[in-house]
């Protein structure tokens, strides 16, 4: 049995701009997942007699309580996603902007980003002690559901003795084709846990910048579709290059980078460290090798470097204003870039990979995935993680100087556990 620090507890509440959410935790962990989009802006650990904060909370997250009005609000927010938008989210069917596909117009990152997640039920699993909470969500009615006849049910954990958010998302097609879709988490990092000389590292081995006709052509200091091998090493436009593995202070850049997971991992994952605080934030899910038929498997790495490149609303306060967010998403997902499902579905391949993952009419396919946040000891993984094992109860993280073991039930199977017993609940 877990001592008192590890026992786990679920809560509902009401956070700021009354957005109804629920919240998981134990004495070294916690996470606060709202319905709205499945935000999540609060995963947390403890600091001394504090608790430091890892993921994103924008200066601009409306907090009126007042629902999203095109007509009321777009002029500033210019959509409903980053009118609610905070740390980590699920993207399904979509990653990337908003377009008309298929006959309907689908939100920027999908559904799952952008409509309020129903609530089912919450608890304490009686023979692992885990807390877990889940929600559920149909795609939109009013023609829609038939068009893209979509279902999802998320399950969101967090076990005794980890320090780990664990969440699993299953995607059911109830339509009579199959469909071809993005999925992704959208992990986004904030201060204070963010700051210059934090390190990135992923499970990719082969990157490449975004190419020109997307959102980052007027923001980025990066040559455009560019192939590299170490984010030590990217070449600039300009001439020279930069190590994006480090983080810098605000420096005028927005960019974005997509790395490929390789066929042969066990597990895809993605880490930021702050060697000042020492703090590890590990992003882990399925990899190719393992894959299960059930299995959606995230096949890129995604680096959003947010670092002040936007001089519009909502990241400036006005037109032309000074950019006031400094954030990194340090994302995982089957897509092409962040340019959409039309965009993936067209590309097909990117770095010999697929961009798109196939729901079968009438099946179900589920995406695993853990956020470990956690203090590491000594100089350990100042310098970054270089690579990743996994053993039954742990994770492995070898740094340049030593390695660093943190408990993680990496092959999911607690979380499979939960969602076997929780099938029934509608």
């Amino acid at each position: 049995m877990a001592d008192n620090l590890d026992k786990t507890a679920v809560t509902r509440l009401v956070e700021l701009g009354e957005r109804e959410a629920t919240v998981l935790e134990h004495g070294s962990l916690k996470v606060m997942i709202d319905d709205q989009g499945g935000m999540i802006p609060e995963l947390s650990t403890v600091k001394e007699k504090s608790r430091i904060n890892a993921h994103w909370q924008p200066w601009f997250r409306s907090n009126s309580g007042k629902p999203y009005s095109d007509a009321e609000h777009g002029f500033f927010w210019k959509g409903n996603l980053l009118y609610h938008i905070a740390g980590n989210f699920p993207c399904a069917p979509n990653f990337g902007p908003g377009h008309f596909i298929d006959g309907l117009t689908m939100p920027p990152h999908g559904w799952t980003a952008n409509l309020k997640w129903q609530f089912i039920n919450n608890g304490i699993d009686e023979e692992t002690g885990a807390a877990w909470a889940l929600s559920s969500m149909k795609a939109p009615s009013g023609g829609t559901e038939k068009k893209m006849p979509l279902s999802f049910r998320k399950i969101d954990a967090l076990l005794p003795g980890q320090s780990v958010h664990y969440s699993s998302l299953e995607i059911q097609n109830f339509g009579n084709d199959d469909l071809e879709i993005n999925c992704g988490w959208h992990n986004t990092l904030g201060t204070p846990f963010l700051a210059p000389e934090c390190r990135i590292s992923a499970a990719a081995k082969c990157w490449t910048s975004a190419p020109l006709g997307g959102e980052f052509d007027a923001t980025t200091r990066l040559n455009p579709e560019t192939e590299f091998s170490s984010l030590t090493a990217v070449p600039l436009f300009r001439g020279g290059k930069a190590d994006l593995s480090r983080v810098p202070p605000p420096i005028g850049y927005t960019d974005f980078v997509t790395g490929l997971i390789p066929e042969s991992a066990h597990l895809g994952w993605s880490a930021l460290v702050n060697p000042a605080l020492k703090l590890a934030y590990l992003c882990f899910f399925t990899g190719p090798r393992d894959a299960a038929e059930d299995d959606i498997i995230l096949r890129f790495n995604d680096l959003w470097m947010q670092y002040g490149g936007r001089p519009f609303t909502p990241w400036a306060p006005y037109e032309g204003g000074t950019d006031l967010t400094y954030c990194l998403g340090t994302e995982n997902a089957i897509a092409a870039y962040s340019y959409g499902l039309e965009y993936s579905r067209q590309t097909k391949q990117l770095m010999g990979a697929p961009v798109t993952v196939l729901i079968p009419a009438g099946k179900t396919r589920t995406l695993r995935y853990g956020v470990l946040f956690a203090p590491y000891g000594g100089n350990t993984l100042d310098g970054g993680i270089d690579s990743l094992e996994a053993e039954e109860s742990l994770l492995i993280c070898k740094g340049r100087q030593d390695s660093e073991r943190f408990a993680a039930d990496t092959g999911f199977g607690i979380l499979k556990e939960i969602q076997k017993k929780l099938a029934d609940l509608s």
